[in-house]
C-alpha cells in the first residue's frame, strides 16, 4: 500500500473515522477510543504497510488482533480460549432442536395425503372413484378410505375433505407455507432488536399452543389457523436457532455445525414416519409435537442456553458479551491475565452502533448486500420450487402407499446425501464452486427431463430424477448458508428471514399445481429451468467466504465482494488496507486453498 494512502488512514483514525470505517454509519467515537486511536497511530507510523488477507484458512485466530477499531469476535474466540468443551455443549444444544423441527416441516405432508376413494352408493355398492366425473355422481352417499400411509386417519378422512372439497387441502399446504413466509421474516427482524435467544423462546413458546389449537381443531378452519401459527413459529424457530449456531463458531467451524443441524433436521423426517406408526391417530402426532416445543422451554433456565455474543456485541451490550465469553473460556487454558488484557481492550474499543440507530436510508443504500441477498434468494426459491417436478416425473404403478413411500422416502434420503456432500466438499472447493457445480446439474437434469422423457425408459427417468432432487436439495442448503455468512450481523436476522421466506415461497409450487388438477406441470418446469440456468449465470457475481470471518457491519459486508469482471487486477492499488483484506482476489470459479 502506498504512503500516502496510510497516513490518509492514520488521519481519518485520528478525527473518529475508525469505527466507522470498521463499522458501519456509527457515531463519533466516544472519549474512551481516542487513547487507543493514538497508540495505534504510534504503531502504525514505525511498523510497515499491513498485509491484506488472502481469504484462506487461519488456524489461529488469537494472532490475528485487528489494526483498527474493535477486535473481532473470531481475535476474542482465540484471545480467551472460548473455543472449548462449554462451546461445543451450546452447538449440540443448538442443534438438538432441528430433530422437532424436521417433525413439524414433515408432518404436513403426512396430514395432507388423500387415500384412495371408493364411493357407497343407496344400495350399498362400492364404485372405484377414477376421475372428478365420478365425484358428481349421485348416487354417491358416502365415502370408504382406504389404507393411509403410517397413520390411521388424518384430517382428510376425518372432514371427507375430497371431491368437491378437495380444495381444502392444498389451501392448508398454502396457510402452513404462507405462515413460515410470515413468521421467518418478523421474527427475523426482531431477532436483529430483540435478540436470537429472545425470538427462540418466543417461538417456543408460542408454538407449543399453537400446535395444541392444531391438534384439538373441531373444523378444517380451525385447524388452518393453528397450522398457520405453527408454521410461523417453526419458522422463527429455524431462524433463530441458525443464527445462534452460525455466530458461535469460528471460521473452520461453521459448515460442519450447519450441515450438522441439516442432518438433524433430515433425521427428524425420518423420524417422523416411526412416530406417526407410534401414534396411529393425527391428533395424537401434532400433539406430542407440541409437548417436544413445551420441553425445549428449559433452554431459557438462566445459564443453560445463552444469547449470541456477536450479537451483543454488535448492539453494544458489552457486559453481557463479556460474562459469556468468559464463561466460555472458564475450561480453557488460557490464563488469566491474558484474559483480562483481551477483555480490556475490548473495553477500550469503539463499539458497534446498536440495530436502532441503522436507518431505511442506510440499508437501502448497500448495493453489495441487496445483490448478494437477492441473487442467493433467487438460487434458493429456483431450488426449492423446482423440486416438485422431480418428484411427479417418475410416477409409480404399485399403488398410492407404495407411491408415498417411495417418494417421501427418496427425497429425504436425497437430502441427507446431499448434506453429506456438501460438508466434504464445500470447504475444500469453495462455496462459490460448489453452489455452481449443483446448480448446473439441476438445470442439466431439467433439460433432460424435459427434452428427452419420453424417449427414455422408466429406469433412466428415476435416475435422472434422483440427480435432480439431490442437487436441488445441495443448492438450496448451500443458498441458505452461503448468504448466513456474506450478511452483516447487524442485520443477518432480517437478512437470512428473507432468504428462508422465498425458500418456503419455493415450496407453494406443490399445492399451487394441485389446485391447477396437474394442469400447466410441464411449463412451470419449463419456466423454473429457464430461471436456474439464469441463476446460474448470476452466481458468478457472488464473492468467496470460505473460512474467512464473518461481516459485522454494514460496512464490512459491502466491502465483501469479488473485483468487478471488467477492471484489471492492480487496478485498485489506493483502496483501504480492510477493504484488501475483504474483497475476493481469487479466480472466478477456484478458491485458496492454503496450507494450515
Amino acid at each position: 500500500m502506498a504512503k500516502g494512502t496510510r497516513k490518509q488512514r492514520i488521519l481519518g483514525q485520528e478525527e473518529g473515522i475508525t469505527a466507522s470505517a470498521a463499522f458501519a454509519h456509527g457515531g463519533p467515537p466516544s472519549s474512551s477510543c481516542r487513547p487507543l486511536a493514538q497508540r495505534r497511530l504510534t504503531l502504525l507510523m514505525e511498523s510497515g504497510p499491513p498485509t491484506p488477507d488472502p481469504g484462506g484458512l487461519c488456524r489461529d485466530f488469537s494472532a490475528l488482533a485487528p489494526e483498527s477499531g474493535p477486535p473481532s469476535f473470531e481475535w476474542l474466540l482465540g484471545r480467551l480460549g472460548a473455543g472449548g468443551r462449554r462451546q461445543r455443549l451450546l452447538l449440540a444444544l443448538s442443534c438438538l432442536p432441528c430433530l422437532l423441527l424436521g417433525l413439524g416441516l414433515g408432518s404436513d405432508t403426512l396430514f395432507t395425503v388423500t387415500p384412495p376413494l371408493c364411493c357407497r352408493d343407496p344400495n350399498g355398492t362400492r364404485v372405484p372413484v377414477n376421475d372428478s366425473d365420478v365425484c358428481q355422481d349421485p348416487r354417491c352417499q358416502g365415502w370408504d378410505y382406504g389404507g393411509l400411509p403410517a397413520l390411521t386417519g388424518n384430517p382428510v378422512t376425518e372432514w371427507s375433505l375430497v371431491c368437491s372439497r378437495g380444495w381444502a387441502v392444498p389451501l392448508e399446504q398454502l396457510c402452513f407455507l404462507l405462515g413460515f413466509v410470515a413468521g421467518a421474516l418478523v421474527l427475523g427482524h426482531l431477532a436483529d432488536s430483540v435478540g436470537r435467544r429472545g425470538i427462540l423462546l418466543l417461538a417456543l413458546a408460542l408454538g407449543c399452543p399453537a400446535g395444541i389449537l392444531a391438534a384439538f381443531a373441531a373444523s378444517p378452519s380451525v385447524f388452518m389457523l393453528g397450522r398457520c401459527l405453527w408454521g410461523a413459529l417453526l419458522g422463527g424457530m429455524q431462524l433463530a436457532l441458525y443464527l445462534i449456531r452460525l455466530e458461535l463458531c469460528c471460521p473452520p467451524q461453521r459448515l460442519p455445525v450447519a450441515m450438522a443441524g441439516d442432518l438433524l433436521l433430515v433425521g427428524g423426517h425420518f423420524l417422523l414416519l416411526g412416530l406417526a406408526l407410534a401414534c396411529g391417530s393425527w391428533r395424537i402426532l401434532q400433539g406430542v409435537m407440541s409437548a417436544g416445543l413445551g420441553l425445549c422451554l428449559l433452554y431459557g433456565c438462566p445459564g443453560v442456553f445463552p444469547e449470541s455474543p456477536r450479537w451483543l456485541l454488535a448492539t453494544r451490550r458489552t457486559a453481557q458479551a463479556q460474562e459469556i465469553l468468559v464463561n466460555l473460556a472458564h475450561d480453557s487454558s488460557t490464563q488469566e491475565s491474558e484474559t483480562q488484557e483481551a477483555l480490556e481492550e475490548l473495553d477500550n474499543a469503539c463499539r458497534l452502533p446498536a440495530a436502532a440507530q441503522i436507518s431505511l436510508r442506510a440499508l437501502l443504500g448497500c448495493r453489495n448486500i441487496w445483490k448478494n441477498i437477492l441473487i442467493l434468494g433467487f438460487t434458493t426459491f429456483i431450488a426449492h420450487a423446482i423440486r416438485h417436478c422431480y418428484q411427479i416425473a417418475w410416477g409409480s404403478s404399485h399403488g398410492p402407499r407404495a407411491e408415498f413411500y417411495f417418494s417421501y422416502l427418496l427425497s429425504t434420503g436425497s437430502a441427507g446425501l446431499a448434506c453429506l456432500f456438501l460438508c466434504l466438499s464445500v470447504d475444500r472447493y469453495g462455496r462459490r464452486g460448489i453452489l455452481l457445480l449443483t446448480t448446473t446439474l439441476t438445470g442439466i437434469a431439467s433439460l433432460i427431463l424435459l427434452g428427452l422423457e419420453e424417449y427414455l425408459n422408466h429406469a433412466a427417468v428415476v435416475t435422472f430424477s434422483i440427480l435432480g432432487l439431490f442437487s436441488s436439495h445441495a443448492a438450496g442448503s448451500l443458498s441458505i448458508f452461503f448468504a448466513s455468512e456474506v450478511i452483516p450481523t447487524i442485520i443477518r436476522g432480517k437478512g437470512l428471514g428473507v432468504i428462508l421466506s422465498l425458500a418456503s415461497l419455493g415450496g407453494l409450487s406443490a399445492p399451487l399445481l394441485w389446485l391447477r388438477e396437474q394442469h400447466g406441470s410441464f411449463l412451470q418446469h419449463i419456466v423454473l429451468a429457464s430461471f436456474n440456468i439464469l441463476a446460474l449465470l448470476c452466481l458468478m457475481l457472488l464473492p468467496e467466504s470460505k473460512r474467512k470471518a464473518l461481516p459485522e457491519s454494514l460496512r464490512d459486508g459491502e466491502l465483501y465482494r469479488r473485483p468487478s469482471l471488467l477492471r484489471q487486477a492492480g487496478a485498485a492499488e489506493s483502496r483501504a488496507a480492510e477493504e484488501a483484506a475483504r474483497r475476493d482476489d481469487v479466480p472466478l470459479l477456484s478458491t485458496p486453498n492454503p496450507s494450515s
